[in-house]
């Protein structure tokens, strides 16, 4: 597969990237209007506080921590710029794992997401070995929704406006087979 991202794990002092597009409202519109409890988080925008000084805890729980929790920024081979952010966390309630998607507003509709969650799946199937990959989010994302069922998720459960896909390690490997003839 010829591709032009790539996966970075950031070092502590690059988070402040991640801090720019969670305090952007255009990247984070699609977040707004709910009723998250949690400090930080803007309802008006979307947006979540991320502070310096909250930095390394952060950093701390979250990198190195496989197979529990993976994340990394989407980078672009060409220029090595940073455009969105993926992560995998193990549910504490479920046997897989759930995942997080973030394209910065600039880089969306380029086509971008979908090789970002190959990448994201890859890295969780043949580097972490988990069993299973889940997301959920309102229907009206439609663009999230083509994404993540052209990656090979299926439905799992849809209730309202609500979606839960979902893909295990058998339909990424089999899915595999599928698109190298094997």
């Amino acid at each position: 597969m010829n591709t032009s991202l790539y996966l970075h794990i950031p070092a502590c002092k690059e988070l402040w990237y991640r801090q720019k597009i969670m305090q952007d409202p255009d990247t984070m519109n699609y977040n707004k209007g709910y009723n998250m409890d949690f400090d930080g988080y803007d309802k008006e925008t979307g947006c979540i506080a991320f502070p310096e000084q909250e930095w390394e805890d952060w950093y701390d729980y979250f990198i190195e921590k496989e197979p529990q929790r993976f994340y990394a920024y989407i980078t672009r081979k060409k220029d090595d710029v940073f455009i969105g952010e993926v992560n995998v966390h193990k549910s504490p309630d479920a046997f897989w794992h759930e995942m997080g998607i973030v394209l910065e507003a600039e880089y969306r509709g380029k086509g971008y997401a979908a090789e970002a969650m190959r990448l994201l799946l890859q890295h969780a199937f043949e580097e972490m070995n988990v069993d299973a990959v889940h997301n959920g989010f309102e229907t009206e994302r439609t663009a999230a929704v083509s994404t993540h069922l052209s990656a090979g998720f299926t439905k799992y459960k849809q209730e309202k406006n609500r979606i839960e896909l979902l893909i295990t390690k058998e339909q990424y490997f089999n899915m595999l087979k599928k698109e190298h003839n094997l």
